[in-house]
């Protein structure tokens, strides 16, 4: 797969990647809303060019008190994450070009109150996708957002991520899979007291 030539679907407003990302950002900006004094922590796995996260924070009113980690392993993408990053100004952004299925390539950045899994889950094996999610309480301060995604291809195993976080101690706020569209993107709070401890080194291994 050549990543680069993929997000160039992200520029036609008419594809399902574009749709995918308008719900990703959407529910972003509801974590940002919600949050309207104090410091934000932020994490992205696998981030590719950060649209995710960085074309949100560019006109956000709390773009200053965000502080945040985009993990990717491609140098390409990594380049074009860390160029829009520069370009908006976003100085508590910081690009880290490693695996994002290592949990030690967030060390010094979680707990987050922002979890951003988004074209992860429909890339690794379903053993990993519930590894990862039983995982996440580790990455979360109380009340923070998880935001991941996940399409209807075979195995279609979307109920079982949902109930995963459930057993992981998360409260789902949206569940976003309109008809007739491929992709699926869930946002869930994190119930729990505290981050717990990490109980796995390697999260998923990405395909």
């Amino acid at each position: 797969m050549d990543w680069v030539e993929w997000h160039q679907d992200y520029d036609d407003e008419s594809s399902e990647l574009s749709g995918r990302l308008r719900s990703v950002q959407r529910e972003v900006r509801r974590l940002l809303d919600a949050h309207p004094e104090g410091p934000i922590r932020a994490i992205s796995a696998c981030a590719g060019q950060g649209r995710d996260l960085i074309e949100v924070l560019a006109t956000h009113p709390a773009r200053d008190r965000v502080t945040a980690r985009l993990v990717e392993l491609d140098p390409r993408l990594a380049d074009t994450a860390r160029a829009a990053v520069a370009a908006n100004g976003l100085t508590g952004v910081e690009v880290v070009e490693g695996d994002a299925g290592l949990v030690g390539s967030y060390a010094g950045a979680v707990p987050a109150d922002l979890v951003l899994f988004c074209g992860v889950f429909g890339n690794v094996s379903v053993a990993d996708v519930e590894t990862t999610v039983r995982a996440l309480p580790s990455f979360c301060t109380p009340g923070a957002t998880v935001i991941w995604t996940r399409g209807r291809h075979d195995p279609d195993i979307r109920q079982d991520i949902r109930g995963w976080f459930a057993e992981a101690g998360f409260e789902e706020l949206t569940f976003d899979a309109p008809d007739g569209v491929e992709w699926s993107v869930g946002s869930n709070r994190y119930a729990g007291p505290g981050p717990a401890p990490a109980t796995v080194d390697r999260l998923f291994t990405f395909s």
